[in-house]
Order: structure tokens, then C-alpha cells, then sequence
């Protein structure tokens, strides 16, 4: 049996395999969770398959910019679903005009202003949401950051701004849901060639720079980052809340690294 069996969770912005959502919803499966997934109307037919990998047949297209879809949403996840336990927020958009290049040119009021609603505010409207479904199940929210919302990272510009706004976002939904027995935590992955990922120009230098500067030497794996996406979720983490945990191979603990030695 596994760690979350008996829990329902909704993973929301499920787009492909390639997705960190994806990595989490197979961590999430395989310890037994039952899955709904909310997606953008046009992945409607590349996550319906997936989810029916895993056992899910729970799917629906919801618009975490529209207030008025996401009340739509969680209308027709109650028909199903009039509790659950688990939210994760997968959702994150920057124009890619706003990803290339420099900040200042490339960060416009509306390029900011879409970047912090869809990446940031949507996690804010989303657990309004899934309130009154999550309340009294000892609940967990999750959601998914990057570096760069502490760090300088180039051509991430704007999406910086978000990340670093998610991140706060993390803070006062604790603070404000931990009563009601809801965990609040985030997940600051290492870079992974995700499709959102690949319109990040130089992520394949990226890529290179962390697996030769980590304390582990390497990238991480979309399974890296599930698994502690599922524990995050669990009871196993009834203590966490808060917290926005690195699973990046120990690259943002990092200061200053040297070339090997050769060997002799």
C-alpha cells in the first residue's frame, strides 16, 4: 500500500510526458493516489491518454486566467470528486518575447502583468477554489518554482519576477490555511527540458553549467522531482509547510566551484 492511498489529488496544467506535472502524477499514482487533471482546452487530447495511464478518466480544460472558468471547473470536479486532498499547481506563462534578450526591453507592463497572473495569482485563485472541497482532510497544497526567483538567471527575465511572487504566494497561503489543516509548499526544480522549459533560450547551456557545478554532478529527473512532489503531499510531510524545497542535485547551495583536477 502506498504512502497516498485513499487521497484524491488534482494536478492542474498537465500538458505532455515531458511535463514536471507528469513526473509528479506517476509519483502520485504509484503510492496509490486516485488523479484528476485540469489542462489548457487545446492539450485536451494529449492528456486525456495520459491520464488514462494512470487510471484516470477525470479530465478537464479550465482557464486559470478566467476566474469565472475556474469556478466552472471545480463545478464539474464536485460532480465527481465533493472532496479532495491534494491541489497541485503546475501553471506557470511568460510571452516569448518577454524570455529573450534583455529585461528591460523585454519586460513590458503587459508581459509583467500576464506573467505574474497565469504563473502566480492562479495558484491564489485555485486554492480559493478548492477551499471548501479541501477543508478538514488535512489537505496539501503544492507548486513549482525555479532559481530564478532568488537568482539572476539569464533570458529568464520576467518569468523571475513571477517565480519570486509564486514563492511569496506560498508563505501567506500557509499562513492563512495551515488552521484549516492545508499544507502550503513549493518545489524549486533544477532545469529540466520540459516544453515550457524549451522556449528558455540557452537551457541547453543551462543544463550543462548544473550538471558540472552540482554537489551531484548531474541534472535532475522528471522522477526526482515527482517523488518529492508525492512526499510534499503525504502525511509523511504533516510537518512541512511553507517551504519551497530545492531538488536541484545541491546546485543552489553552490557558491563558488573550480574544474576537477585531472587525475594523475
Amino acid at each position: 500500500m502506498g504512502f497516498l492511498t485513499g487521497k484524491r489529488a488534482l494536478i492542474v496544467g498537465l500538458a505532455t510526458d515531458r511535463s514536471i506535472a507528469w513526473g509528479i502524477a506517476q509519483a502520485m499514482y504509484r503510492e496509490g493516489a486516485e488523479l484528476a487533471f485540469s489542462h489548457i482546452e487545446r492539450m485536451t487530447d494529449r492528456v486525456r491518454p495520459l491520464a488514462r495511464q494512470l487510471g484516470s478518466e477525470l479530465t478537464f480544460s479550465m482557464d486559470v486566467a478566467n476566474d469565472e472558468d475556474i469556478e466552472r471547473g471545480f463545478a464539474f470536479l464536485k460532480t465527481a470528486w465533493p472532496q479532495f486532498d491534494v491541489l497541485v499547481h503546475a501553471v506557470a506563462f511568460a510571452s516569448r518575447e518577454a524570455l529573450t534578450g534583455s529585461f528591460i526591453e523585454g519586460t513590458s507592463r503587459e508581459a509583467f502583468r500576464v506573467a505574474h497572473d497565469i504563473s502566480s495569482y492562479s495558484l491564489t485563485a485555485l486554492a480559493r477554489a478548492g477551499l471548501p472541497c479541501m477543508r478538514g482532510r488535512g489537505g496539501a497544497v503544492l507548486t513549482l518554482s525555479y532559481l530564478g526567483a532568488v537568482r539572476s538567471i539569464p533570458n529568464y527575465n520576467v518569468m523571475g519576477l513571477a517565480k519570486a511572487s509564486l514563492e511569496a504566494n506560498v508563505r501567506f497561503l500557509a499562513a492563512e490555511l495551515g488552521a484549516q489543516g492545508i499544507r502550503v509548499n513549493g518545489i524549486s526544480a533544477g532545469p529540466i527540458k520540459t516544453l515550457s522549459a524549451a522556449g528558455i533560450p540557452g537551457l541547453r547551456d543551462m543544463m550543462r553549467q548544473v550538471a558540472a557545478v552540482a554537489p551531484l554532478r548531474r541534472n535532475v529527473t522528471l522522477e526526482d522531482v515527482g517523488n518529492a512532489g508525492a512526499f510534499l503531499c503525504s502525511d509523511l510531510a504533516a510537518g512541512i509547510t511553507g517551504e519551497v524545497v530545492y531538488v536541484d542535485g545541491g546546485y543552489s547551495t553552490v557558491g563558488m566551484s573550480f574544474p576537477a583536477a585531472p587525475e594523475a
